[in-house]
């Protein structure tokens, strides 16, 4: 089981150069490519826990045009999920949501992120324990970046309300930060596997606007 800190990249595991999911891949729910390309839409990578659940909740949204699951944030490249899940590849399970900002805007996107898990709890969601459940938000664009460092602190003042205490989510652009899409047997699990587990952790605490 991975631990309550980020692995030092020194000791992460090795991976490997070529990716886990064969692509083409198509999305089980949406029918395109994970892959494809979409005129004038955006992208961002969300990471609150399992990424099963998380997944779903977007793929669910008017305005998402496309989801995938995979690993993000960390060392090790082209990681399995195995690896993922001992701690040793720095990772979080994260998704990438592909949005029409004029159906969706990333304000709203961002409303989803935070109001569908604790974003108080460090490194696990609920029993879900390990670096691979922290919370953390990869931005493609300046105006992602001040929108979620707005919202997270907007959703802090709402939480301490209730008795909740710092929220840990680190925010910080994607440049630079890979996104290893996950096996294919992770993609869009909850359509493939209804009756699987998929914890929901929300706080109940609504984004104060």
């Amino acid at each position: 089981m991975s631990g309550d800190k980020i692995i030092d990249p020194v000791h992460a595991l090795p991976g490997r150069s070529t990716p886990v999911l064969a692509m083409p891949f198509r999305h089980r729910v949406l029918g395109a490519p994970l892959n494809s390309h979409f005129d004038n839409a955006q992208e961002i990578y969300l990471a609150f826990g399992c990424f099963w659940g998380a997944e779903k909740l977007y793929w669910q949204t008017e305005g998402v045009l496309m989801t995938a699951v995979g690993y993000m944030g960390g060392v090790t490249p082209n990681p399995t999920y195995d690896e993922v899940c001992t701690g040793r590849t720095g990772h979080a399970e994260t998704v990438r949501v592909t949005f029409d900002p004029q159906v969706l805007p990333v304000e709203e996107v961002l409303r989803l992120f935070f109001e569908n898990h604790d974003p108080t709890q460090g490194m696990r969601q609920g029993n879900d324990v390990g670096a691979q459940y922290r919370s953390a938000i990869w931005c493609t664009g300046s105006d992602q970046y001040i929108a979620a460092t707005a919202i997270r602190g907007q959703y802090q003042g709402a939480l301490l309300g209730e008795g909740y205490g710092q929220i840990t989510t680190t925010i910080e652009m994607a440049e630079g930060h890979p996104f290893y899409p996950a096996e294919a047997e992770h993609q869009q699990y909850l359509e493939a596997n209804p009756f699987g587990y998929c914890p929901v952790h929300a706080t109940g605490v609504c984004l104060v606007r």
